[in-house]
């Protein structure tokens, strides 16, 4: 790790920066466009556990910590990983502009706690900019991170790959996403993290994030 560079938060607030930008600009830039539903049936058949809310939140504490940790790893490697996470995110943008999504949610009459948590997020979140899922995406994205650091051992990086398939599983479980949102977002991450080695492809994202890894 390179533990010498200070300013390594700057990779992490870049993402989080060009993360709202997209979700906020494609909500924004699409609203009165005509929204999609890519509901099929086999999305009838998972259930609906208002608890996998928590797993659905949760998910915002490890990628902070992934981000930050790999921000920190050496250079060639951070600068990779946010290449492929800046791209990634242009091409969803991509997306929540050229097809834009929503889907159905239930109602959720219980009044335990997830069941308050799950409706607050209903409320706060609105159902677009579903395809491909940012949710899955980054999971996924930081699954791909562990399995190419060099510093984490195999336990952490099984972790990292079980807590990115739980949390893709959640955002099917809360009626956040659909299958078609999950495997965009897995896929993505993949191409983007493929795409993000290969110098003329990646250029313009990694000068900019190399401008940030003092």
């Amino acid at each position: 790790m390179d533990g010498t560079n200070r300013r390594f938060w700057l990779l992490p607030l870049l993402a989080v920066i060009w993360n709202q930008l997209v979700y906020g600009g494609g909500q924004l830039l699409a609203r009165s466009a005509y929204h999609h539903s890519l509901e099929v049936w086999a999305d009838g058949l998972i259930p609906f556990l208002p608890w996998t809310v928590s797993i659905y939140l949760g998910c915002f504490l490890f990628w902070t910590v992934l981000y930050l940790y790999f921000a920190r790893g050496d250079r060639v490697f951070a600068l990779r990983f946010f290449s492929a996470d800046l791209m990634a995110k242009g091409v969803c943008f991509l997306f929540f502009l050229l097809l834009p999504t929503t889907n159905l949610r239930p109602p959720v009459p219980g009044d335990g706690l997830w069941d308050h948590l799950l409706r607050f997020v209903y409320q706060v979140d609105a159902p677009s900019n579903l395809f491909p899922s940012i949710h899955c995406l980054v999971s996924w994205l930081c699954f791909i991170g562990a399995r190419n650091c060099k510093n984490l051992p195999p336990w952490a990086v099984r972790s990292t790959g079980l807590t990115a398939a739980l949390i893709c599983l959640s955002t099917l479980t809360t009626r956040q996403h659909v299958l078609a949102d999950v495997a965009g977002g897995i896929l993505l991450a993949e191409l983007s993290w493929w795409a993000a080695g290969i110098p003329y492809i990646s250029q313009p994202f990694s000068r900019l994030a190399q401008r940030l890894k003092a």
